[in-house]
């Protein structure tokens, strides 16, 4: 279901992609190795919650968020990531940690780190533990308007 609201997203805006399928992978790095992507080119989706509202913070596979940059980045009051059960009630349509970095398709902002601006594509998890999308950087940034961040 969720790869399915995503691509229509995508259709609908006209946007070209490649969808990958690939073994079931959980974590980021796995993720990259089984779609055969280098795992800095692979983006993850970290859902945070900045100041009791819930945000995703979305950087390469093969970095850690800092949630410390985040919240001076933001001159927030607190940043910390959401839990297991928040993430879960947040995207009932998506596999466990499988979330594409999509927040305008459930009303959350949407920050990116600075390095995934530089690659002229961004791939990532589409909802599902076995397929990944890949589009042009461009495309994501018209129709997610993500700000940029130091997350890293």
């Amino acid at each position: 279901m969720p790869v399915k609201r995503l691509k229509k997203f995508l259709d609908n805006n006209d946007v070209k992609y490649v969808s990958i399928s690939h073994l079931p992978a959980y974590s980021a790095q796995e993720i990259a190795e089984s779609a055969h992507i280098p795992g800095k080119e692979l983006a993850k989706t970290v859902i945070v919650r900045i100041d009791d509202k819930f945000a995703m913070a979305v950087l390469p596979a093969s970095s850690r968020v800092h949630l410390g940059h985040l919240k001076v980045a933001l001159s927030a009051s607190h940043v910390e990531l959401a839990t297991e059960t928040e993430v879960e009630n947040l995207f009932p349509d998506c596999e466990k940690g499988a979330m594409p970095p999509f927040g305008n398709l459930y009303d959350i902002d949407v920050y990116v780190a600075d390095q995934l601006t530089e690659d002229e594509e961004i791939a990532f998890s589409a909802g599902s533990h076995t397929e990944v999308v890949r589009m042009f950087y461009k495309d994501f940034a018209r129709l997610v308007m993500p700000k940029i961040t130091a997350l890293t």
